[in-house]
């Protein structure tokens, strides 16, 4: 049976909380206090993940906000400040490496339907929403398992993975101009959280 892309993309679209956690003004959200370990664990059970250990450490020891999204409890659930971007249906879900998607992606992009090849404009254009619907599919699945913990201005954003193999990794998301989710690495090792904070996403993504 077919899938119906159209439908998928809506189902995963859900996912996302878009004005259920506004951002906060600076005054309100530059260095928030901590929480309790109590809070944290109420946030892993509610979202069902466990926060990789420093981040983890930096949210029951030093602050649950600050240079990253603040993590918070709102009338919505537990979640982070501002972020509409974290499907928070897919936090559960292995982050996916680069690597093993990189061959649907090129056959993706190969069938993208184009209108010589139909018999008519309607044809086309079913077509061609089921196609863009199956891309943004699968644009949405490339952040499985992984949150927006910062933006970083433009269209990008640093992603903190907390599902899977690459629990604790830090990524960039540059896909606002390079098409790229690419690893944060620090003298050529992956950078671990607490290196990162004193650092920019910038000065850490091998372009």
């Amino acid at each position: 049976m077919a899938i119906d892309w159209t439908a998928e993309a809506r189902q995963l679209a859900r996912g996302r909380r878009c004005g259920d956690l506004p951002r906060l003004s600076a005054s309100q959200g530059a260095s928030p206090p901590p929480l309790s370990e109590a809070e944290i664990r109420e946030a892993e059970a509610e979202l069902g993940i466990t926060f990789p250990d420093q981040y983890r450490a930096h949210l029951l020891r030093e602050s649950a906000g600050g240079a990253m999204k603040r993590l918070r409890r709102s009338p919505a659930g537990w979640g982070w400040q501002g972020d509409s971007r974290t499907n928070y249906d897919l936090l559960t879900a292995d982050f996916p490496h680069p690597d093993s998607y990189r061959a649907y992606e090129q056959e993706l992009d190969a069938r993208e339907p184009l209108a010589p090849a139909f018999p008519d404009h309607h044809t086309y254009r079913a077509a061609w929403q089921q196609w863009d619907a199956e891309y943004e599919v699968f644009q949405e699945r490339k952040t499985s398992g992984a949150v927006f913990i910062q933006d970083n201005g433009c269209g990008f954003a640093t992603l903190l993975v907390v599902t899977g193999p690459h629990r604790g990794s830090l990524w960039f998301d540059g896909r606002a101009t390079c098409d790229q989710i690419l690893p944060l690495n620090l003298d050529g090792q992956p950078v671990s959280f607490t290196d990162w904070l004193a650092r920019s996403s910038m000065d850490l993504v091998g372009w």
